[in-house]
């Protein structure tokens, strides 16, 4: 595809709005898995599951498996989002409400946006540098409301660092050649998996295998609804539109997950935060809608 042409039609929008709902709800899955299972090792079991469902999918559909720097491209993406972004979230949200947790996911058009500049992707115009910096405001606002509520600043520091490396991941994926949605993500998802069963070794976390309902149901979630499904929309939504279009779903999905928060385990983030989601929401707003500026020059 064209970096200057997209495709836009029911299909895009439908799996578009299929893969906010589903990734509005994981946030508050994991929240509830970290509660049942140690989260390392509850992330190194959903990300087990979801290789064999995609690896059999690829299969099944006789999807052609990627080599050489294709095969490295999808393999740093897995090491990056899947792996090193899933173990910071996870080991995070011990302690970082859902809703929060969502909301640093917000600043990723920002974060795209410059990434997909320093790689020669796209170019980054000087309204969204401003955008940038008022995203950036936004997140400290909301690192001194929540850390005035007593929760971590490691851990709050974890999640946003997540957030950016998963930013850094996408544009990474932008730059190789499409290949099949199930092969990516049977690829990355195998990968995150060692990545967080060395972080669970290394947490000295247990490593039983769950036997209640109450530890399996967010594992088996997350994997069907996040790694079949949003992220398998997610990868070919890739293919049809721009990196930076395709973030539009951080604008919805941190409201969603705020919402499912509020509504499931009563979360009540610091007044602080709503000042501060409302700062990275208007930069994201700003970033993805706002005028054609001109543009910055590309790093040297």
């Amino acid at each position: 595809m064209s970096e200057s042409r997209e495709v836009r039609g029911p299909a895009q929008y439908a799996a578009f709005a299929g893969m906010c709902l589903m990734w509005g709800t994981t946030f508050l899955a994991i929240r509830i898995g970290t509660e049942a299972i140690a989260p390392l090792w509850g992330a190194t079991l959903r990300l087990i599951l979801a290789t064999l469902l995609n690896a059999s999918v690829a299969g099944i559909t006789r999807a052609s498996w990627p080599r050489g720097e294709a095969l490295r491209g999808i393999a740093l993406f897995g090491f990056l989002n899947l792996g090193v972004n899933f173990g910071l979230l996870y080991w995070g949200e011990q302690t970082v409400p859902s809703g929060i947790a969502a909301v640093f996911y917000a600043t990723t058009p920002l974060t795209t946006g410059v990434f997909a500049w320093m790689l020669g992707v796209h170019a980054l115009e000087r309204s969204k540098m401003v955008a940038a910096v008022v995203g950036l405001a936004g997140v400290i606002l909301i690192f001194s409301g929540e850390l005035r509520w007593g929760a971590p600043a490691i851990s709050l520091l974890g999640v946003f660092t997540g957030a950016t490396l998963a930013s850094l991941a996408g544009v990474i994926l932008k730059r190789v050649p499409p290949h099949s949605t199930f092969v990516v993500n049977a690829i990355g998802a195998g990968i995150g998996a060692c990545v967080c069963f060395v972080a669970s070794l290394l947490l000295g976390e247990p490593h039983g295998i769950p036997r209640t309902g109450a530890a399996w149901w967010p594992i088996v979630y997350l994997a069907l609804a996040g790694n079949l499904g949003a992220y398998v929309l997610y990868a070919w939504l890739m293919t049809q539109w721009k990196v930076t279009t395709l973030s539009v779903g951080a604008l919805i999905i941190p409201v969603l997950a705020v919402t499912a928060g509020a509504l499931v385990r009563r979360e009540s983030p610091a007044p602080e935060t709503y000042a501060g989601a409302a700062l990275v929401l208007a930069g994201v707003a700003r970033s993805l809608f706002g005028g054609r500026g001109r543009p910055a020059r590309a790093p040297r």
